[in-house]
């Protein structure tokens, strides 16, 4: 914790000086109630604080509602009074009509980079996560209830309309078992190993029903023996998926489930078509994003400029899609529908909880989860749309509203003038909008990790991990030169001199090396340095630690290696030589010294 307050010091006294004000009493405070209140006030009441200031510039004032836990002066908190005098006025607390843009970017950069420190919280909050995702499942179900034939109807067909040309070429594909699965690297509810899930020897009664075994677990017709080895378990004694938690916050863990292989690897398939096909529809791939976040953050810097369009953040967005919208949402096309729902877990292994049926559609960990709760949330605010223009949408309708409705998994864009109506229906089918990260009337942004206000980026340096305190710390020496390399690109530099200084404390080799390279270095814009001349390449070399890990042992060969092989995307040999007796994901990193390319 000490090195994390001498970080927040030097860039507080930093700022205050890029400010024109001090910093002195507000690092007093953070010296104070970090001595009694532990790291949580780095990690939790500081982003509290950074929170309150984004619902200040939303409705254009602060009042007593907001800073709770901070003494006042007037019409400010006393804490970061010299920052916030320039964007709120100090006796009435209203947001001034020109407010400094670097003291916003100051305040939010002091008080939200630690909220996202990955620390492992307490058995009681892990606990408590785990009771959120029991409560998540009795919300579904009591919404499940409570929606309307009417609204049901109304769901099937704007879904219809939206993804008609999707749901048609996917159901022909899961027809025709003309689908390509595919293994990932991750852990899976039955423990298979990376190279091991090649060779898997289960395949669920209800997989079996859609996607036979004989098409998709054999490298040929000619393997067909080896079917005589798979179990085929029937629903009821089917491995359930495990859900565990990860390390977030430490105010709160990440809770994911973990598939079984089978289920994962048509999911796979699924996946793969489902979002070929959305790319090849104009508007469905200018409203949805998958891999390009960059849309949905450049329509939230014209949001917080004109005021056109609202951003909206949902609560445990994945844990409240609903297995029953889904169903609604692929009404109609049957094979499809088989499809998905036979590769979705219908139960769920809960510490602390047991074995229980799942009503939520997926939790995160399911590959089809970022898809179909896109495809949910498009149709929900589609439908909310409607009912604030009180009349029948047809596609052209929709189609006019390319630009200004985009989802990006739960991050929510859609145009200012509809936003309650689309909040009232989100509220309806059970969804929790997060208002302290849902913006739409002031000039404050925010989507996909950028933040903006009136036009400009006032985001911020987030830091990930603890710092080390000797080399053998990789992760932690990894992280703290990336937090080196981003601030000073954020131009905060007295702060990254400091810094370096506690960087080559750890290693002592830290050369000036550009972005490219594969050398942990100091990024400037004085370019790199070279220190020799590669004998072969004639390249610029450094002396400095780079990244190295070792894959562990997994042999794979016979007829699970030809499937491998098959299922292989692209015409590019596989990029590890040894993936037959290596595969899956590092146990570990290393940090290695030597001379490697500085660009």
């Amino acid at each position: 914790m000490k090195s994390h307050m001498l970080l927040w010091k030097m860039l507080a006294y930093e700022l205050a000086s890029g400010c024109h004000t001090s910093a002195t009493m507000d690092w007093k405070t953070v010296q104070g109630r970090c001595k009694h209140e532990g790291y949580s006030f780095l990690t939790i009441t500081l982003p509290n604080f950074g929170k309150d200031l984004q619902k200040g510039l939303d409705r254009g004032w602060v009042a007593h509602d907001l800073f709770q836990g901070f003494s006042w002066s007037g019409g400010l908190p006393r804490f970061l009074s010299g920052f916030l005098e320039r964007v709120f006025d100090r006796t009435s607390g209203v947001l001034l009509e020109d407010p400094d843009i670097e003291a916003i970017r100051s305040i939010r950069q002091l008080t939200l980079m630690f909220g996202k420190v990955l620390l492992p919280c307490t058995p009681e909050r892990e606990r408590a996560a785990f009771d959120g995702f029991i409560q998540c499942e009795r919300d579904v179900r009591e919404h499940d209830a409570q929606l309307t034939e009417d609204l049901k109807r109304e769901f099937s067909r704007i879904s219809s309309m939206l993804f008609w040309d999707v749901f048609k070429h996917v159901d022909k594909k899961v027809y025709a078992h003309d689908l390509v699965p595919k293994h990932g690297p991750g852990s899976t509810a039955d423990r298979l190993s990376s190279n091991g899930k090649y060779n898997q020897r289960s395949w669920p009664e209800r997989l079996e029903g859609v996607f036979p075994a004989v098409e998709y677990l054999l490298p040929n017709y000619s393997f067909h023996e080896n079917l005589e080895d798979v179990d085929i378990p029937e629903p009821g004694a089917e491995t359930p998926m495990r859900v565990i938690s990860v390390p977030k916050t430490l105010k709160t863990p990440r809770i994911i489930g973990m598939e079984p292989a089978a289920n994962q690897y048509m999911q796979q398939a699924l996946l793969r078509e489902i979002l070929d096909a959305i790319s090849r529809v104009d508007y469905l791939d200018r409203m949805l994003g998958f891999r390009d976040q960059g849309p949905n953050q450049a329509m939230a810097m014209e949001g917080s400029l004109k005021g056109n369009l609202a951003t909206l953040d949902l609560s445990e967005a994945s844990d409240r899609v609903s297995n029953q919208h889904v169903r609604l949402l692929l009404d109609g096309y049957d094979h499809l529908f088989d499809g998905v729902d036979a590769c979705r877990s219908r139960k769920a292994d809960v510490p602390g909880h047991g074995v229980i049926r799942l009503a939520k559609f997926a939790p995160m960990g399911s590959a089809l989860c970022f898809p179909f709760e896109a495809m949910v949330f498009l149709t929900v605010v589609f439908l909310g749309i409607q009912k604030g223009l009180n009349t029948s949408l047809s596609l052209s309708d929709i189609k006019s509203f390319k630009g200004s409705v985009r989802i990006y998994g739960d991050d929510i864009i859609v145009p200012a003038d509809h936003v309650q109506s689309v909040v009232d229906m989100l509220h309806t089918f059970g969804y929790v909008v997060n208002t302290g990260k849902s913006f739409w009337t002031g000039k404050f942004r925010e989507s996909c990790g950028k933040d903006y206000y009136d036009g400009q980026d006032v985001s911020y340096v987030k830091v990930r991990r603890v710092f080390p305190t000797q080399r053998t710390h990789v992760n932690e020496v990894i992280s703290i030169v990336s937090l080196r390399n981003q601030l000073y690109w954020a131009g905060r530099w007295r702060t990254v001199a400091w810094l370096d200084k506690v960087i080559e404390d750890v290693i002592r080799y830290f050369p000036r090396v550009t972005e490219s390279s594969p050398v942990l270095g100091r990024q400037s814009v004085l370019g790199f340095e070279t220190q020799r001349i590669g004998e072969h390449l004639h390249n610029p070399l450094v002396k400095g630690y780079t990244v190295s890990s070792v894959l562990p042992r997994d042999s794979l060969d016979g007829a699970g290696a030809l499937l491998k092989w098959f299922l292989k995307e692209g015409d590019e040999p596989f990029f590890n030589r040894d993936h037959l007796e290596r595969a899956g994901r590092s146990l570990a990193v290393h940090i290695t010294l030597g001379w490697s390319s500085a660009i």
